[in-house]
């Protein structure tokens, strides 16, 4: 069994603000992975000894990115996902996971982030594909070990995504203080390619 990646040695970085868009959030509803939500928010770095921890079955490895499965109870069957976690190599206490998954419907892609406690929620998240700003999503809720933001994935930006280099998400520690963290789109076509057949 695969660990679940946990990328380092990106530096986090001031970020500028730009025109303020709104990317479409969609509710939290009932998704199979709500049952592990501590699970994946183990392995941000928030909680070292829970890092070493795995979530699930790793079913392929896109560079990057990583497959993993899991049949929650009740569930009508296996839900896969696809994953990524990165941390700040000067801000060991600031990482977020990525995760990109089915609707309970089917019918939809949802981008979930989940970021670590002590970031300003009116701030909400960013999200900068290349050198494209795609716009900024509100924080929904906070558990235990994150907090948590669900953006709707649309046509437009799945193939953003799907062609580009480096995303990168804004998280605010004060209202001065922006914290860029880069995440790698390596792979991210052929997970999602992956994850699309695996209705």
């Amino acid at each position: 069994m695969y660990p679940l990646m946990q990328r380092t040695g990106k530096r986090s970085f001031a970020i500028r603000k730009g025109p303020e868009k709104k990317m479409r959030t969609t509710p939290d509803a009932r998704f199979f992975f709500c049952s592990a939500l501590a699970a994946f928010l183990a392995v941000t770095g928030l909680t070292p000894a829970a890092a070493q921890g795995q979530y699930g079955t790793v079913k392929s490895v896109h560079n990057d990115w990583q497959i993993r499965c899991e049949t929650a109870p009740g569930a009508p069957g296996e839900q896969c996902a696809l994953v990524q976690s990165v941390t700040a190599e000067d801000r060991p206490n600031v990482g977020l996971t990525v995760i990109v998954l089915r609707t309970a419907d089917q019918k939809s892609w949802i981008l979930r982030v989940f970021a670590p406690l002590g970031v300003l929620l009116g701030k909400g998240i960013g999200l900068t594909v290349d050198q494209n700003y795609i716009g900024s999503a509100n924080f929904e809720r906070c558990l235990q070990n994150g907090c948590v933001s669900n953006v709707q994935l649309d046509e437009k930006l799945i193939a953003q995504m799907r062609q580009g280099k480096t995303a990168r998400f804004d998280v605010y520690q004060t209202p001065e203080e922006g914290i860029g963290l880069p995440l790698s789109l390596s792979g991210f076509s052929a997970g999602f390619e992956r994850l699309e057949k695996s209705r």
